[in-house]
């Protein structure tokens, strides 16, 4: 006979928090939103800390390196969609890694005899207006000079001009060496007034560049999420249960820092194979997470098989038709707090804590608080961020509304049909996604401010500044349909805003 599961089956519409007391410290400007990414020992510290607790779904219409970089630049972090060439993934992870660094390696190089010419058509290729120059042309070559915007004018110089001729020489280049800080390269900068910086060895061989707009970039984004110790931005990357042997060593060199397994049900052996390669391959030092389940019995099993972070949630997406389709899913509530207890568990069972990620169900802003409080570490939304300037799809007028296209990547658009396999050599026959519109929100940084902005105060009233606090005080009621009613605008009649 079937198993019976008493408890009914919820979504975070259905509860409401009830404040707690506000101290003095309980402000927004005192409140924490760090929390870890992925498994960590206890007393140890994971080897990432999200620095706000949002991911990027992994989707076609809303993870590139466009807005991997920009959400990074504000402390989150995507993993760039999979269903797509396994080389063209790995160039979108690289133009992650190149396009922050503190410390660039050159891609833009070229030799005193190329022309103007060449100039222009690399500026065009790249979009970088520095061009090293090198004695043989290459990123680490003898330096010689450097081309800039301001060394020539297009339409007024010949295009056959050298660059010999017309480059700032060496002699008149202000230069950093090997070995020195990021903030020493930053003081010279300053002190100088430059807006790049060539870092050199002792052999006058160019190393990297540092940019001013770095800097100043770093100082409007305090809390950007990158490396310690080379400042590149961290990225993510998905991968599939059919061809991770060839896709995964692409996306490590390229540089992925951490990797996820996407599909919409992750209890299968598909899975935990696919686990159980990376880290016998990579001697576990590829980060990996998996999913996505939606109860206990999951969990376990992909932390067994060597999960750093599980997905929660079945069918639970604004796009997502699964539970439809197949009947398949829990409520994005229950399976949050249902697995968030076994997360619990073993932690004081084993000292390791595995985070887990609540993945669909997001409404409204206060459901990412519930979604915390219930136990969530971190949070993967695609309508969220679908309708920001910076997600790659097209931004379309319609009627007098402007929108974003949004689809699923379990639908006929994507083609992405391994992250529904289910083993065997037939392909889906059925769907489930839809193809849609968002509608249209601007630029990421401003939207997100007010989001946290949000998320920051309802802490307070719960009186938590730090996550781990939110979730042992928060207290959590049950709400009827009358009382979501009471909740909004009622018995009054709005006024119309042109």
């Amino acid at each position: 006979m079937a198993v019976f599961f008493e408890d009914v089956s919820r979504t975070f519409g259905e509860y409401l928090l009830i404040p707690g007391l506000t101290t003095k410290q309980c402000v927004p400007s005192n409140v924490s939103l760090k929390t870890p990414l992925v498994k960590f020992r206890q007393g140890e510290k994971p080897a990432i800390e999200l620095h706000i607790p949002f991911v990027s779904a992994i989707m076609q219409s809303v993870s590139d390196d466009g807005l991997a970089i920009e959400l990074a630049r504000n402390g989150g972090l995507s993993f760039i969609f999979g269903s797509q060439p396994i080389h063209s993934q790995a160039e979108m992870v690289r133009k992650v890694k190149k396009f922050k660094a503190g410390f660039v390696v050159s891609d833009s190089n070229l030799t005193p005899e190329n022309t103007l010419a060449d100039v222009i058509a690399l500026v065009k290729k790249t979009g970088h207006s520095t061009i090293g120059i090198t004695e043989d042309g290459t990123p680490n070559g003898k330096l010689l000079g450097l081309v800039t915007s301001r060394d020539y004018r297009v339409g007024v110089d010949l295009p056959d001009r050298k660059i010999r001729d017309f480059m700032t020489p060496f002699s008149k280049l202000t230069v950093g060496e090997a070995g020195m800080s990021l903030s020493e390269a930053n003081e010279i900068i300053w002190e100088h007034k430059l807006n790049t910086l060539p870092i050199i060895d002792r052999d006058q061989n160019l190393l990297y560049f540092v940019f001013r707009k770095d800097y100043d970039s770093h100082r409007n984004n305090p809390l950007e999420l990158s490396n310690p110790t080379d400042k590149k931005l961290l990225v993510g990357a998905g991968i599939n249960s059919r061809d991770y042997k060839d896709r995964v060593p692409a996306l490590v060199e390229a540089g992925a820092d951490v990797l996820c397994i996407d599909s919409s049900d992750g209890y299968s052996e598909w899975q935990a194979e696919t686990l159980r390669w990376i880290k016998e391959r990579y001697e576990g030092k590829v980060l990996v997470g998996a999913g996505n389940v939606v109860d206990r019995e999951g969990f376990l099993y992909l932390v067994r098989a060597g999960a750093d972070f599980v997905k929660v949630g079945i069918g639970g997406g604004s796009i997502c038709i699964t539970r439809e389709q197949k009947g398949i899913g829990r409520g994005q509530a229950t399976a949050v707090s249902d697995v968030a207890q076994a997360r619990n568990d073993y932690f004081r069972e084993t000292g390791i804590y595995i985070p887990i990620c609540s993945d669909g169900g997001i409404v409204h802003d206060y459901h990412m608080v519930l979604a915390l409080a219930m136990g969530a570490d971190f949070l993967m939304m695609g309508r969220y961020f679908a309708r920001f300037d910076e997600s790659p799809s097209k931004k379309l007028s319609i009627g007098n509304t402007y929108v974003k296209e949004y689809w699923g990547e379990g639908s006929n658009r994507a083609h992405n049909w391994q992250r529904y396999d289910m083993g065997g050599s037939e392909s889906l026959k059925f769907e489930e996604g839809v193809d849609s519109y968002v509608p249209y929100a601007g630029k990421m940084k401003d939207n997100l401010d007010i989001t946290l902005g949000k998320i920051r105060a309802t802490m307070c009233s719960c009186g938590a500044v730090t996550i781990p606090a939110l979730q042992q005080k928060a207290k959590i009621t049950l709400v009827s349909s009358t009382s979501i009613v009471e909740g909004g605008a009622h018995d009054v009649i709005l006024k119309e805003h042109n």
